[in-house]
Parts: C-alpha cells; structure tokens; sequence
C-alpha cells in the first residue's frame, strides 16, 4: 500500500492507553490526537480506522484485477487482429481440383494421373521505399504482407510462387542504397523455404515505364531475381515476359526483348513438332505443352467492363478506357504475343484489381489483384492447380481492413464500457434501460 494514497492515509491517530500512560486514578482509555477519549469511544473509532483501511486494500485489488482484465482483453484482440485472423481467413481456401477426364492405359488399366505443380500467383506488392513512404505506413503494410504470405505458405504448401511485377514502389528511382535495403526487407517479407520456388516479373515501378528504364535498372532487378525467360516444371513450360520492354518502337531494349520471344518461340514451336524440322538443330526439346504466360501489363482490353466479382475494379473505373503502352499493352504487341507464343493461359498484373478476358482462340486471360493493402481493402492471390496440358484456378481472399478496423473499434467500445462501469459513470443509462425493458415486458 503506497504512503499518501488519499483513501488509505489514516485521518486520526490512535493509541491505545496501557499502565505507563494513564495516571494514578485516571480511567482507562484511548489518545486520539492529543486527544484523551474513554474507552468505548477511542475502542470504536479505532475499529473504524481499522474498516477503512481494509476497505482500501480492497478497491486496490479491485482496480488491480480491474487493470490485469484490460491488459488480457487488449493483448487477446491485438493477438487475433494481427496473427490469428490470418490462420482463419486462408484456412478456407484449398487448392482446386482438376476436371480432366481418366482415360484407359495399356491393356485396360487405369492411365497414371500426371503430376500436379501447385503454383501461388501474386501482384502489385509495391514495398515502400525511402521517398514516399512513411515509417508507420511501411510497417503496417509489410507486416500484413509478411503474414498473409508466410500464413499462406505454411497452410497450403505451394511448390512455385509467381509475382507479376511492381514488386518494389519505388524502383524506378531509387539509389543503389535504398534497392538494397528495399531487397533486403522483401526477402523478410517473402521469405520462404528452400523447397519453394520464387520468381518474378518486372514491373513499371521496378525498372520504370518506357522513357524510365534503362540497362542498369533491368540487370539490377534481374540480379536479385532468376532473369529466365523460359523454364519448365512438371511438364509445364512458363514464359516470363519483361512487358515493360514490349513499347514497339523499336528501341534497343525493345528490340531485345522482341528478339527473346521470338527465340522461344521457335523453341516451343521445335518442341510441338512429333519429329524435329529442319533449322530446330539439337537443342534439348521442351515439353509439348502450350505455355502459360506471365507478365505485368494486361494485354489489350478497352476497359474494364466487362469484369465482375467483389474485387473487380469499382463502377466509377469500370467505363475509364485503359491508355494503350501505359495501362496494358497495345494493340499490336498484344497479337504478336498470341501469335507467336500461343498461350493457353495468361497472368497479368497492374491493374490492381481482378478481371477475367478471353482473347481469340479461347485464351484466358486472368487479371491477379493487388496483394497490398495499401491498394486495396480486400486483396487475394491465385491458386493454380497445373498439369501439362490442364489447369484449375482458385482465389484465395486475405482479411478485409474495414473488418479488422471494426474488430478494433468495437473491442475498443467494450474496454472502455468495462472501464467506466465500476466508477458509476455510466450506471445511469443500465438503469434506465432496464426500467424500459421492464415497462415493454409488461405491455
């Protein structure tokens, strides 16, 4: 009990008479102060001196237990608002199941199912850098990423993890300090284990749009991430397309971009063919699989429209037309891709919302929303579930801010409700509740 506490200081001083205080035919009794009282009255105020201070080790208690309550209750919601809620949202997501048909094998048996890559597909992380990023906003944003892909990682055990480009926010400007530290923070956002593959596109805020990007921006991005343009897995052959580089105006990273996709071209066309036609040489063959195309700029659509689902892109951005070589890729560029790679699915990015395009020969186009909070309330990721000549694709939502903000709010409701009712302060609306809880029972 601490000296001076307003409620626990005694206001008398007692003292109770004994044979060396009281004087020869003095009557027994208590010093109060000075103060010399009779027996009975010094006895009972006493007692009372007595009441008061249990009294205050009581109330102490009280707000002690009162303030361990809060502290339990603030830990339990900051626990379930910024780690559990991760572990419940992306539990219900599960990979999809493909639909091909079994076919018979030799002599009757039961064909052996072909294997199944499981493949995360991301985009638009936008890590904040040195310039325009604010302290707080940074470690706010990162550490929601930091748990919804390594909750999503732990639970359902991707093999290969795809981001379409804009990576960093500010890549296209920043010094050779700031990169490093920008790589260094997403390597702890997305770190992942040994047995999980990552690579990445490049985006407009990693290198820069056209007039931005130059060598020394490309090779420091492609040093931090495998620079392949083509690779196989499972029978299953990606092309990875630097779609910044795809302006058509003939520039020299222009140039040499379209000289890449046109070698892998020839390549998958090589590998198509059941015997190898002249001018294919001995190059090691790849899998007879169509490819699946993965770049940051969409290719060309007038809008988005026809898009639909609950992070599609709002009604007032629905009708904007999309700006050809700065919002997706123009016309021209987007038909050379198709009729040179001849894909059976394409996964773009940047438009930070989810959208879902046909293109001629029934090729899929499929639009990855933002994984950033910081670009959207309700971001998600791509699930696809991939075999050399099938794929399912499944969305994967992360938790919604506006819902983790009300978590908050209301959980900071009920603290200060918990708060005040020992005080009396808000006795008086209880009260009156329930008189009209009575009154309408009573009707």
């Amino acid at each position: 009990m601490k000296e001076g506490h307003p409620e626990c200081k005694a206001d008398v001083q007692v003292h109770s008479g004994d044979a060396d205080t009281t004087t020869p035919g003095q009557k027994p009794g208590f010093l109060v102060e000075s103060l010399w009282l009779p027996a009975p009255l010094g006895r009972d105020m006493a007692s009372s001196q007595l009441g008061a201070r249990g009294q205050c080790l009581r109330l102490l208690k009280t707000r002690g237990f009162l303030l361990l309550k809060l502290s339990a209750a603030i830990l339990a919601v900051l626990l379930f608002c910024e780690f559990l809620i991760y572990y419940l949202v992306i539990f219900r997501c599960s990979w999809p199941e493909l639909k091909t048909p079994e076919g018979a094998g030799t002599l009757g048996a039961p064909k052996a199912p072909e294997p199944v890559l499981r493949a995360m597909f991301l985009a638009d992380t936008h890590l904040l850098g040195a310039v325009r990023g604010h302290w707080l906003d940074k470690l706010r944003r990162e550490w929601q990423m930091e748990r919804a892909f390594q909750t999503a990682v732990w639970l359902l055990q991707p093999e290969v993890v795809f981001i379409l480009g804009d990576i960093f926010d500010e890549g296209k400007w920043s010094s050779p300090e700031a990169w490093a530290d920008d790589v260094g923070r997403f390597w702890k956002v997305f770190r992942h284990p040994p047995h999980v593959q990552l690579r990445a596109v490049a985006g407009n805020h990693d290198i820069g749009f056209h007039y931005q990007m130059d060598t020394y921006r490309i090779k420091r991005f492609e040093k931090v991430f495998n620079p392949e343009r083509l690779f196989s897995w499972k029978g299953i052959n990606f092309v990875m397309v630097n779609s910044v580089a795809l302006e058509g105006d003939g520039c020299d990273i222009c140039s040499r971009a379209e000289a890449e996709l046109l070698e892998i071209s020839h390549w998958l066309n090589c590998s198509r063919e059941e015997h190898s036609p002249r001018g294919c040489g001995d190059r090691q063959r790849l899998p007879a699989s169509a490819p699946i195309l993965l770049q940051h700029f969409p290719l060309y659509r007038r809008n988005d429209a026809n898009c639909s689902g609950e992070d599609a892109a709002p009604p007032d951005e629905k009708y904007t037309p999309f700006k050809e070589r700065y919002d997706v890729l123009s016309w021209e560029v987007s038909r050379k891709l198709l009729w040179w790679l001849r894909p059976r699915l394409i996964l773009s990015g940047h438009t930070h919302s989810a959208c879902e395009v046909q293109h001629r020969a029934g090729v899929l186009e499929v639009s990855v929303p933002s994984f950033s909070w910081r670009n959207r309330n309700n971001p998600s990721f791509i699930m696809g579930s991939i075999t050399p000549m099938d794929y399912a694709l499944a969305k994967c939502y992360l938790p919604r801010e506006d819902m983790v903000l009300t978590t908050y709010c209301v959980a900071a409701g009920c603290l200060m409700l918990i708060t005040l009712i020992p005080t009396g302060l808000v006795s008086a609306p209880f009260h009156f509740g329930q008189r009209v809880l009575r009154k309408f029972k009573t009707m």
